[in-house]
């Protein structure tokens, strides 16, 4: 295949809710939307998942438009493409930005799974029918509020709840959660709030038999996960110190954590998700997919990616209706007792709505 047109949309969609973590609080999700056209006049869709600031990683929206315009786009136009795993080869003399990368990487997937007239899913490897999907909480301004937020989704069956912890918002609040509902599946991610100096507080957390406390200490770091690692029960499941393969290949080494989340765009695409996720496998490490507040293009990405065998824990990909008024695909992503049935249909197998991706579009670029 060929790449013959790529447009780029500045996108910028409200939550239904604002959403609170660690490192500060939105409520109006900008993203990068991108589609690329074939030489058949194909669209294959990818979607950057960099926030406008850098509270996540360096990477932001801005400068994801920028490497795609600059770099990227530039790279891959006109090149001849058998598969989408040359597209890393391709980047491979660009440093990082996995996010930017990642975007361009998922359109190409996009196209040729629907060359070939096979799902998204199928073209990865992926043999399940349906996922088993969690749901993400932010922190909220009691305890009250979380446990009826946490109720209403247990109610909808959700297979298990991701309570995001700071200091001052931590083991109070973990027990209220676990008083009210004591079997259902639990997680805390810290998104890096804290450091070994409060590993007692982290200690703490094993009384209340979480899956997992997610990224608990600095996000570039492996060492200090393996010296807490030792010293609590709970699994570490790190996400932010995980860029590529080779990161989790080191922290597996090290014993750094017991679980890996995997996201397609800080690893920088599908292809380097797959190679994590053999990886993780073979060492038998369960992975999971997180979720970045991606809208339907996003969300399809990763519903394909979780068919993958290794994804034995419930991911983050919850429904459209969860965050958004109205997404921008048809039919939406849906959660039926807490699954998403996987579609069949070529490529990412929904259809990107047009009309309502125009509505939401601020900026608008073509380059051919």
């Amino acid at each position: 295949m060929r790449i013959k047109e790529v447009t780029l949309r500045h996108l910028q969609m409200k939550l239904k809710f604002p959403f609170t973590t660690s490192f500060g609080t939105f409520q109006d999700r900008d993203f990068i939307l991108l589609e690329a056209k074939d030489e058949n006049g194909q669209s294959g869709w990818g979607e950057s998942v960099a926030f406008h600031s850098p509270w996540y990683s360096e990477e932001t929206m801005k400068t994801n438009w920028h490497m795609l315009e600059d770099y990227l786009i530039p790279a891959l136009l006109n090149q001849n493409i058998t598969h989408p795993d040359e597209v890393s080869e391709v980047f491979s003399n660009i440093r990082k930005n996995n996010m930017a990368k990642s975007t361009m990487e998922g359109a190409v997937w996009d196209l040729y799974s629907q060359d070939k007239g096979i799902s998204l899913a199928s073209a990865l490897g992926g043999k399940k029918t349906k996922i088993e999907v969690g749901i993400s909480i932010g922190i909220q301004d009691t305890a009250t509020d979380l446990l009826r937020i946490i109720e209403k989704h247990v109610e909808e069956g959700y297979k298990r709840m991701k309570v995001k912890i700071k200091p001052g918002w931590d083991v109070d609040v973990m027990r209220e959660v676990r008083k009210e509902f004591p079997d259902v599946p639990l997680m805390a991610d810290a998104n890096s709030a804290y450091t070994l100096k409060d590993i007692d507080t982290l200690k703490a957390l094993d009384e209340f038999d979480l899956m997992m406390i997610e990224q608990p200490l600095a996000s570039d770091d492996i060492i200090d996960h393996a010296k807490l690692q030792q010293a609590i029960s709970t699994p570490v499941c790190l996400d932010e110190s995980i860029h590529s393969y080779e990161d989790a290949r080191k922290a597996i080494e090290l014993g750094s954590c017991g679980i890996i989340n995997i996201k397609i765009g800080r690893v920088g695409g599908l292809s380097e998700s797959k190679r994590i996720h053999d990886l993780c496998e073979s060492h038998h490490i369960p992975v999971w997919c997180g979720g970045m507040l991606e809208s339907g293009i996003g969300r399809a990405h990763n519903v394909a990616l979780t068919t993958l065998s290794n994804f034995i824990l419930p991911g983050d990909t919850a429904a459209s209706s969860r965050y958004w008024e109205k997404d921008i695909i048809t039919p939406e992503v849906t959660v039926e007792d807490g699954y998403i049935t996987v579609s069949n249909k070529p490529g990412i197998g929904y259809e990107p709505d047009l009309e309502t991706i125009e509505s939401f579009t601020i900026e608008k670029k073509t380059y051919k």
